[in-house]
Formats: C-alpha cells, sequence, structure tokens
C-alpha cells in the first residue's frame, strides 16, 4: 500500500483546490491501494509548521498541485521535506506546469515528476511506474520529469476525453463539505481561443450531462450548501445547453450559481431564461476583457465588442441578477486611455461590479509563447504579471492598478457605489483625477475602513467636486457611519414637522422617529432613526425644497 501525503496549499481558508477530491476519487478504478493523508494550509501558514505535519505522515509520495500565488511556499514547504525525507518522491501538477517543464525540473530537484494537464488518469499510472523496476522511459500521457541519465522526458499533455465518466469529486472522502462554497466543474475545454487562457486551446469540448449535474446539485443542496461556483468557460457556446442549465438552476430558487458567461453570445432564448429566473439564483461573471475589438482580436478572442456590449447592457439591466464586468490590463494593444474609457461605459450600463485585473502571462498559454511578437514584457517569477508593453508603460500599468484598488474601495462597495457610479458617469475626469489622488495620497495600499474611506472621498471632493459633498453627507448617513464625524455637513437633531411637503426617498416616517436634517443649496435632507438605538442606520429618507 502506497503512502500518500497530499500537500494543499490555498490562498485563502475559502478558496480551496478542487485536485484532491477529484484525483482521490478515482482511486476505485484503479487496482493500486493508496492511503492517505493530507496537509492543509494557506498563505499565511508557517513555513516549519507545515514541513513538520508533512514529515510526521512520513509518506513514500507527496503530491501538490500549484498555481500562481500559491507557488513560492509550496516550493519552499517541499524543497525542506525533501532534504529531511530523500526518498519521497514529489508528484506535482496543476495549471502552473502547463507550459515547458524542461528548467523548472533542472532547476528544482526536490520535485520528480509533474504532470502537465488534466491528471486523474495519469496520476495512478505514474504510482504504478514509480514501483516497477522503471527498466522502460515512461510515456504516460502527461509525465515530465528528468530521467536518471539527466535526459528531460516530455510526454506533452495529459487529456481526460471521458470526462463525464470519471467519479464525482463529492464522493471523495477529501471533498470539504465545510466550506462557504462548493466548485462544480460541469465542462472541460473551451469554444473560444483566449490566448491568455489557460483554456485557450483546450479541445475538444467536454461536458457532463445536464441529468448528471442536476444529481450532483441535489446531493450539494441536501449538504445545506447554497453558493455554487459553476466552472463552466463555455456557459452560453451551447444555448440549448444553456437553457436546459438555467431552467435546472431555477428548480433551486434556495441556491446561488456563479458563473461566467459570455454576454456577446446571448439570444433571444437564453435571455427569456434568465429573466424568468428567481431574484438571487444566478451570479454572473461577464467576460468582457475590454471594448476595443482590436485588443480582442489580438487575445484571439471570439465576440464582436458591440454585442459584448449589447450584452451586458441587458444583464445590468435585470433586477433578478447580479453581473460583474472584468477588465484586464496589459492586454496587447490596451491603453490606459483606453481603460479609463472602458470603466466609464461600464459604469454607465451599471455594471454590478468592474474588476480590473493586471495580466499574467500563464504557463502553457499562446500569449506567454509569443510574448516577444507581441511587445510584452512579464516577469518571469510567479504570478507572472505583465510589466509593460508596445501599448501601456510601467508607470501606467501601475497607475492601472491604483484606478483598481479604487474601484474595489468605492464602486464594488455598496455603501459607495451610487455616489461614485454617479461621479464616473457625469464628471469625465472623475476616474483619472481620484486615481492621481490616491497616488499623491499613498494611500491605496493600506486597508481602508468605510470612515476612512469616506473622509478620504471627502477631502477628494472639496478640492475638485464640492457639489457633490451632500451626496457624500447622505451617503455617509445612509450607510450608518457615525453623525459625530460627518466630514461635510452639520447634521441637526431636529422635532421638524414631516409632512407631504418632504418627497419620501425610501423608508416610511413614524412620528415616534428621531429626527436628523441638514440644508445645502436650498434643499432639505431628513433622516428619521429609531429612537431606542444610538448607532444604526436610518429608517426614513426624504428631501424637501
Amino acid at each position: 500500500m502506497k503512502k500518500i501525503t497530499w500537500l494543499d496549499i490555498n490562498s485563502s481558508y475559502s478558496h480551496s483546490s478542487a485536485a484532491l477530491p477529484i484525483i482521490e476519487a478515482q482511486q476505485v478504478n484503479h487496482s493500486i491501494k493508496c492511503e492517505w493523508s493530507v496537509v492543509s494550509g494557506t498563505l499565511k501558514s508557517e513555513i516549519r509548521e507545515l514541513v513538520a505535519d508533512v514529515v510526521k505522515q512520513n509518506p513514500q509520495i507527496i503530491a501538490y498541485t500549484s498555481w500562481l500565488f500559491t507557488c513560492d511556499i509550496t516550493h519552499q514547504v517541499l524543497s525542506r521535506v525533501k532534504a529531511i525525507l530523500p526518498e519521497v518522491v514529489v508528484i506535482g501538477g496543476g495549471p502552473e506546469y502547463l507550459g515547458c517543464n524542461k528548467e523548472f525540473l533542472r532547476s528544482n530537484k526536490y520535485i520528480d515528476y509533474v504532470v502537465r494537464g488534466e491528471g486523474e488518469e495519469s496520476f495512478y499510472s505514474l504510482i504504478k511506474y514509480i514501483d516497477s523496476d522503471k527498466n522502460e522511459r515512461c510515456s504516460i500521457d502527461g509525465v515530465c520529469y528528468i530521467d536518471i541519465e539527466g535526459e528531460y522526458i516530455d510526454n506533452a499533455i495529459a487529456k481526460v476525453l471521458t470526462f463525464s465518466e470519471l467519479e464525482l469529486p463529492e464522493t471523495s472522502q477529501f471533498f470539504d463539505w465545510n466550506k462557504p462554497f462548493v466548485q462544480l466543474e460541469t465542462t472541460r475545454g473551451c469554444f473560444n481561443s483566449c490566448a491568455f487562457c489557460v483554456s485557450g486551446d483546450d479541445k475538444p469540448l467536454r461536458s457532463q450531462s445536464v441529468e448528471q449535474i442536476r444529481s450532483r446539485i441535489e446531493t450539494i443542496s441536501k449538504r445545506g450548501i447554497k453558493d455554487v461556483r459553476v466552472l463552466d468557460r463555455t456557459f452560453n457556446s451551447n444555448s440549448r445547453r444553456a437553457i436546459e442549465m438555467l431552467q435546472l438552476f431555477g428548480e433551486y430558487s434556495h441556491m446561488n450559481f456563479h458563473l461566467e458567461l459570455h454576454p456577446a453570445l446571448l439570444n433571444r432564448k437564453i435571455r427569456k431564461e434568465i429573466e424568468a429566473l428567481p431574484e438571487g439564483v444566478l451570479h454572473i461573471e461577464a467576460g468582457i476583457q475590454s471594448l476595443d475589438d482590436k485588443v480582442l482580436s489580438a487575445c484571439g478572442r471570439h465576440g464582436e465588442k458591440d454585442k459584448a456590449l449589447d450584452g451586458l447592457s441587458y444583464l445590468c439591466g435585470l433586477s433578478n441578477i447580479d453581473t460583474h464586468a472584468d477588465l484586464i490590463a496589459g492586454l496587447p494593444f490596451y491603453t490606459l486611455a483606453q481603460i479609463y474609457k472602458d470603466v466609464r461605459t461600464l459604469s454607465e450600463i451599471n455594471a454590478g461590479e468592474i474588476q480590473l485585473e493586471s495580466l499574467k502571462l500563464l504557463p502553457g498559454t499562446a500569449m506567454r509563447r509569443n510574448a516577444d511578437t507581441l511587445g510584452i514584457y512579464f516577469s518571469p517569477l510567479s504570478p507572472y504579471e505583465v510589466l509593460l508593453t508596445k501599448h501601456i508603460s510601467m508607470t501606467e500599468l501601475a497607475e492601472a492598478m491604483v484606478l483598481s484598488r479604487v474601484l474595489d474601495f468605492y464602486y464594488n462597495n455598496s455603501a459607495w457605489n451610487t455616489l461614485f457610479r454617479e461621479l464616473i458617469c457625469e464628471e469625465e475626469e472623475f476616474s483619472k483625477r481620484i486615481t492621481a489622488f490616491f497616488i499623491d495620497k499613498k494611500c491605496y495600499n493600506q486597508p481602508l475602513s468605510q470612515e476612512k474611506r469616506g473622509l478620504i472621498l471627502a477631502q477628494f471632493l472639496q478640492q475638485y467636486y464640492p457639489s457633490y459633498l451632500s451626496g457624500l453627507t447622505v451617503e455617509w448617513i445612509k450607510n450608518g457611519l457615525s453623525l459625530r464625524k460627518i466630514p461635510t455637513h452639520e447634521i441637526l437633531s431636529s422635532s421638524i414637522v414631516v409632512d407631504s411637503s418632504v418627497d419620501i426617498i425610501f423608508g416610511e416616517y413614524s412620528a415616534n422617529m428621531r429626527i436628523y436634517h441638514f440644508t445645502d443649496s436650498g434643499i432639505e435632507y431628513v433622516f428619521g432613526f429609531d429612537r431606542g438605538k444610538e448607532h444604526s442606520k436610518p429608517l426614513f429618507f426624504g428631501k424637501r425644497g
């Protein structure tokens, strides 16, 4: 019996890898017997403790997957374990190894094998090979290693063409039902060919049946899990399947399904099904990346900008779903000016969130292979972020990342979204000015409380857009921040009469409320609070004048 320890390092507690349960679940289909143990940690874990926990298991094999931000800590642990247990065999997998692994294996001799691609079948074949006399060279799909003579052996990429026949990860003893959400992988491969994505070259497309997915959702539901992240990069590439899936989600109206969707491929029938879903069932990540056709073409992404924007506008106009849009700084031909323009366009159509990320040239992607031709310079170390391109400088990329932080502070924050979106839409230079303000104040890398965010925004508005200060005061009060620290207006406690002259914005006035008000530019803003609570959000808000 093989003793296998899985080193499970994740970026955070909630964002855990699905690799262990899907790999372990396949053991029932193989003659080899394994005794599994797991050592788990996050980026904040103590390396010495992780090393000690692995060594304590005294494994014959250590397996792990590696992805961007977990690379460094994973290799720090593995190198130390190998120094203590030199006979242990270390097997790596995951997206980190989708490119050429020759230099990696020569530089990291504590790693014995890596599996490029989908490892459910190759992993167990590799264990059998390790247990053999190794007279023959390993020819298992996807396995890369340095042989005893120092030659690099590369067995291309492993693909599980019978994806729908795999044992389900939910059957594994290591499937974690205690996390706030679960991942539901329903498809592998992608119809699109995005050069920056690890799925860009992943063909053919393979899917589970809707009935199989129904059974899995039922199992998840019975466990009391309500948040499901659907792993399917091609969700609406097949409209008939997308419609069946949307109907299935509607049967579980007590759950929330988070999925990626291509807004350029929303036909009338799919739109009708989305409209019919109960509120809260669907959370959509809309793949935008850029609103420039030249950029999209250089990325090999199918779907015209105008169609994508039309689909996104439609989604953002629906009240029953939550729609977020993403932009990627550092793509070929994507300038800083275009990024600011796209942020404003997404604000104008009321995207639920705007997620602006820096491009990372991932191993195995076409964009990484063609970086020199495209004029893209990127970090050779994980997470392989783009440093500059022909169309955006280092300084401009840094500015884009500050803009990203500012969007997270305000636009992607329900407390400030209304005011911030209004400013972006109405004031053309607003986004650039507030980004420059944050750069000047050097506060973009600090953790900011809601109150601190309000104070910084107030300071900025006083300098550039004083006419919006009353709007900030309103948002401050509506969000229950301290009435003693309002940065822009003095709010007064009053027994004023609230009658039909007050235009009610939200809530319902009651005579026993505690009333506060302030006046600006001839408009009186009136707030009603629960008299029994000193600190709370207002129950009533209205205007007069």
